[in-house]
């Protein structure tokens, strides 16, 4: 997978794709949340993306990522509130 927005390869941790099966959340779904959702950075290579998605009702869908070479999914959540 390949995020356009930050122009890396995306690798998903053990932990976020265990938490995708959970959250029924796809690749697609995923990289939609990476690609077009909103972000909120915690530093320079620390951030959240966010993205609501009307047919869930579990919504707000976000990811946590670390920049690297590569975009880490560290982990993915729902009924994301934004403080």
């Amino acid at each position: 997978m390949f995020s356009n927005r930050f122009q890396r390869h995306v690798v998903i941790s053990a932990h976020a794709k265990i938490r995708m099966r959970e959250r029924n959340i796809s690749e697609a779904i995923l990289l939609e949340v990476i690609d077009f959702g909103e972000t909120r950075y915690k530093d320079a290579t620390h951030l959240w993306a966010f993205k609501e998605f009307p047919a869930r009702h579990d919504n707000l869908l976000c990811a946590v990522l670390v920049l690297e070479d590569c975009v880490v999914v560290k982990t993915v959540m729902h009924h994301f509130a934004i403080l």
